[in-house]
């Protein structure tokens, strides 16, 4: 489990995020309850369409999700930003993180509407992605290198 500093420092990190007109559109759950955070699982595997078993968070303790406001016609980059940030702020503390898809999927069903009621979130939102967290087991692989054509100039 990473520490309440990190996950706070990290989730912080993710509100900063830009968001278009500054309407902040995203919210996050933070699941850090190993039982709803293995419900998470499940439905995500289910979605997924895997084998009974196969945890699509990795083992990860903490999973952030990130909604955004379907009101706001910026609500998915919005949303993209915070991932990103998210990510960012992780890596920048030496915590493992993965973008997991589905979110849209799980909050469309009953099981996300069951959290949204829970949580008292009223309003209609739409998944954007889990950030799984925790401490990688083995090292990170070597990134693949970079594309020649990624960056085009205008000078």
């Amino acid at each position: 489990m990473i520490t309440e500093d990190e996950l706070q420092q990290i989730l912080r990190a993710g509100t900063y995020a830009a968001t278009g007109m500054g309407k902040q559109s995203p919210i996050i759950i933070a699941v850090t309850k190993k039982e709803l955070r293995d419900q998470f699982a499940e439905e995500n595997r289910k979605i997924m369409g895997a084998p009974e078993g196969v945890d699509p968070f990795y083992g990860a303790p903490v999973i952030l999700v990130v909604l955004a406001n379907k009101a706001i016609p910026t609500h998915v980059y919005d949303g993209s930003l915070v991932m990103g940030n998210l990510m960012n702020a992780a890596e920048s503390l030496g915590v493992a993180n993965i973008w997991i898809h589905r979110a849209k999927e799980e909050f469309e069903s009953d099981f996300g509407k069951n959290i949204f009621a829970d949580l008292g979130i009223e309003g209609e939102y739409e998944g954007i992605g889990h950030c799984a967290l925790g401490y990688a087991v083995e090292p990170a692989k070597k990134a693949a290198p970079r594309k020649e054509d990624y960056v085009y100039y205008i000078r």
